[in-house]
Order: C-alpha cells, then structure tokens, then sequence
C-alpha cells in the first residue's frame, strides 16, 4: 500500500519526541550526578550528544528488526553488535591499545564518536592536570 522510504521515515519521526524527552530527563540526571561544569553552552553539547546516541541506538534496532525474518533474530543479531560496539568504543580498551586488525572498526564506530564528542564537549577546555 505504501512505499518503504516513506514508512521507514514515519518510524522514524515518530520516535523523535519521546527519543528527545528521555535525552533531557536522563540528560539532567547525570549531568549532576557526574558533576560537569553548569554551562549553557555545555550541556546543551551534553544534551545533543545523548540525543543522537540514543537515536542511531533505536534507528539501528529498528532497522535490524526489520531486515531479519524473525523477531528474536534481530535482538540476536543488535546484541551481538552492540557488545562489539562498546568493547570496541575507546572506553573499555583504549583506542592506542585496541589490536591492529581491529582498529577499522573504531574508526566506524558510531559510540566511539559519540564517545569522543562528550569528552572533546565536555573536558576540551580544562588545563589542570587530572593523572600523573
């Protein structure tokens, strides 16, 4: 009855609301829980990174449960691929000690970006030394 594309974006938009009101509660949350310096400018950075994590965290999900034929299958399949994106992140292992077979994937790894951009966001401007 209708064409892929424009189902495929009515999922989408459809998710964005509720995506954008679990990013600014969970946003406040741990924001103060972490403790990061109370700027405008910084946590709306902080808020526009979560937003997006969790946005290509359920556009990925939808889109493995809709090219598997089974339902269990494609939790089967998200699982298995987000386990390797977060080992594989730069958070658990660092990214100078991630094996050379394996550093393609960090390059394309959608957390390690999501990673990086809270952390550029976030500590970018500090001087002071945090480890000896």
């Amino acid at each position: 009855m209708y064409g892929a594309i424009p189902y495929a974006l009515a999922q989408g938009v459809i998710e964005l609301p509720y995506l954008l009101v679990q990013a600014v509660v969970y946003s406040l949350i741990t924001y103060s829980m972490i403790r990061f310096e109370w700027t405008y400018d910084k946590f709306l950075w902080y808020l526009l990174f979560q937003f997006l994590t969790l946005l290509y965290f359920t556009c990925f999900g939808m889109m493995t449960s809709s090219i598997t034929p089974a339902e269990g299958l494609g939790m089967l399949l998200s699982a298995f691929i987000y386990s390797f994106w977060n080992l594989l992140c730069g958070f658990l292992l660092p990214a100078p000690k991630i094996p050379v077979y394996w550093k393609w994937f960090y390059w394309i790894n959608p957390v390690a970006w999501s990673l990086y951009g809270l952390a550029a966001s976030q500590l970018g401007d500090v001087t002071t030394l945090v480890w000896r």
